[in-house]
């Protein structure tokens, strides 16, 4: 899919969404606080998902802020140009979503004690949730076929680049102690026990009735009922509601349902070649 685009630093950013003034300002100059809390994200990996839970696990497991408020004003995107404003009116402490990668990443993160939340899916499944998701975003100018936007996906032709280039920066930050990786399988097979992780990395005490709360409040079905999340409320301007919907299936292996066995074994030897010096085994691997 074409869309108006600039390059930074090696990654395609959009016009309408983000601005090479915007982004030196990110890396170079923007204030970071020791309290804040960073959800990074490649694009569907499950940004809302980790969104909400470290929203409701600020107000240790109280909904009404979820409920009231939308999701992009409570953890906005600061490499956007309409959310840079949001995350400068932020309570602290504040939780700041970006999909930016690494190496463009505000440098000021790296010197302090903020916290970094990085969320990792299976790839395969990003494509597709990508697909679906971009037929609905109205910056694009054109429908790609499903085998060019595979194409374009694994050569990192697209907005915000290679999966893999995004996946191995991140990785690189793992012997920081404010740094932590989940996967988005993970959290889909043991929430809870997902939720008491990212706690003890936030150094969030919170009892079981709290813990049980932010569970039961950031499930799939729970999520796709409200609206301050779901995208019923996002502006027009941005989402054709019509092609899709924000939260469309929330599982895991819907690729199966849509890659062809060629289309898999591509993608399997791109994936191959380009993660064989990553030292991380992700459950998708061993499928």
């Amino acid at each position: 899919m074409t869309f108006d685009n600039f390059t930074y630093k090696g990654v395609k950013f959009s016009q309408e969404i983000h601005s090479e003034k915007q982004l030196s300002y990110l890396e170079n100059e923007f204030k970071v606080f020791d309290d804040d809390v960073y959800c990074v994200t490649f694009p569907k990996s499950g940004t809302h998902w980790m969104g909400e839970i470290l929203n409701l696990i600020k107000n240790k497991g109280d909904p009404t802020e979820c409920n009231t408020v939308l999701s992009m004003q409570r953890s906005p995107w600061f490499e956007c140009i309409t959310g840079l404003p949001d995350v400068e009116n932020l309570a602290r402490p504040r939780i700041i979503s970006s999909h930016l990668p690494c190496h463009v990443f505000a440098k000021s993160v790296f010197e302090s004690k903020a916290k970094v939340l990085y969320t990792i899916r299976n790839p395969k499944d990003v494509f597709v949730s990508r697909f679906h998701f971009n037929k609905m975003l109205k910056i694009y100018k054109d429908e790609r076929g499903f085998q060019d936007s595979l194409n374009d996906f694994l050569q990192g032709n697209i907005m915000f680049g290679s999966w893999f280039d995004h996946v191995k920066g991140w990785l690189q930050m793992t012997k920081h102690e404010n740094f932590f990786y989940i996967t988005y399988e993970e959290l889909q097979q043991d929430l809870r026990g997902s939720v008491v992780r990212i706690c003890k990395f936030l150094g969030k005490e919170l009892n079981d009735e709290e813990i049980d709360s932010v569970v039961k409040h950031s499930t799939f079905d729970t999520m796709k009922e409200n609206k301050m999340c779901n995208g019923d409320v996002t502006q027009a301007h941005i989402l054709d509601k019509s092609k899709g919907t924000l939260m469309r299936k929330g599982i895991s292996g819907d690729w199966k349902n849509h890659l062809t066995v060629a289309q898999s074994e591509y993608f399997d030897k791109v994936y191959q070649e380009k993660m064989k010096d990553v030292n991380v085994k992700f459950s998708w691997e061993e499928n």
